[in-house]
């Protein structure tokens, strides 16, 4: 059975399409962007900034399925510069811890409101 997960401390989405669905104890999300959920903006800053955002409202996803960073097994990252991928990445390993999820990163020509990075995942329920 198909579940919609969504969370009021992540921007809504923008399109016809959910924040993430869940089927069979796997969650599957729609890309983060660096928007600040209040504003409806993106945050002030570069690349590390909105990799920053884009986490925090993949987080919040996570807290609105119940489960973590821990239940994370891949992820897609969408940098529109692959020279910030050293900034990502830094960001990126704050908030996963061994075992990493695995995880494809591809530089794209634009993404949604010209976002610098974007970040997509699927999760496990232990």
């Amino acid at each position: 059975m198909k579940k919609v997960i969504s969370s009021k401390e992540a921007p809504a989405a923008i399109g016809p399409y959910s924040q993430a669905v869940e089927v069979n104890n796997m969650l599957f999300a729609s890309g983060a962007l660096g928007i600040d959920c209040q504003t409806g903006e993106f945050v002030l800053g570069a690349v590390r900034e909105q990799t920053i955002q884009a986490l925090n409202n993949v987080d919040a996803i996570l807290k609105a399925a119940g489960i973590s960073f821990s239940n994370v097994v891949k992820t897609t990252v969408f940098l529109a510069d692959m020279s910030d991928f050293s900034v990502m990445n830094e960001e990126y390993a704050l908030r996963f811890v061994e075992p990493y999820p695995a995880r494809s990163t591809v530089a794209v020509k634009t993404l949604p409101k010209n976002a610098l990075v974007e970040i997509e995942f699927i999760a496990v329920r232990d």
